[in-house]
């Protein structure tokens, strides 16, 4: 079946997720600055998130455009990933409504952990669907970059007990290692 649909879908989905995450955001209280300073956490929380919506919905983008086709068992295992995206926003606003206590930032990451595997499932289906010998094969390579992710994302689910903000900082190392256009997929789909 066409891909169509399913970019479809997936657009209107991380839209919504994005949406219910800035709604999340209260307004401040008070005209000056030091009104804004309670709201930090909520902030510096969803500036997070809505990076790492975005760099998924980028990936997501590059990739569909170099697959012809779809069949059950990606629909399937796209689906897996927008259900853990779908609960970035909670998450999120359990980690910056908690001032990055342990406990929430480790919900947080692995939120993140899930969604990473569910992108790793999606790409194994697609790469079964359409071989060896293709663009989307050619263009994902060995995805070390992602498979490095989900090993970071573990890690730092686990050293967030030890200091929560170790777990913070990797979170935001790995999307600040995302951040940076990944152009595999464009270099093939421009050849």
């Amino acid at each position: 079946m066409g891909k169509g649909r399913v970019e479809a879908f997936t657009d209107g989905v991380v839209a919504i997720i994005i949406t219910i995450m800035v709604l999340e955001l209260k307004v401040p209280h008070g005209e000056d600055l030091s009104a804004l300073a309670p709201l930090w956490p909520i902030f510096f929380s969803y500036v997070l998130s809505f990076i790492n919506v975005g760099i998924y919905w980028n990936n997501l983008h590059n990739m569909f455009h170099t697959v012809q086709r779809v069949d059950g068992r990606v629909l399937w295992a796209n689906l897996n990933l927008l259900f853990w995206l779908s609960l970035i926003p909670a998450t999120t606003a359990f980690m910056g409504e908690n001032h990055f206590a342990p406990v929430p930032v480790a919900v947080y990451g692995v939120d993140l952990v899930l969604c990473g595997v569910a992108y790793r499932i999606l790409v194994t289906k697609l790469h079964h669907l359409h071989g060896n010998d293709t663009a989307f094969a050619k263009a994902l390579g060995s995805d070390r970059k992602g498979k490095i992710s989900v090993a970071l994302y573990i890690t730092a689910v686990l050293l967030t007990f030890v200091n929560q903000w170790i777990g913070v900082a990797i979170y935001f190392l790995v999307a600040a290692v995302w951040f940076v256009p990944d152009t595999r997929f464009s270099r093939v789909i421009e050849k």
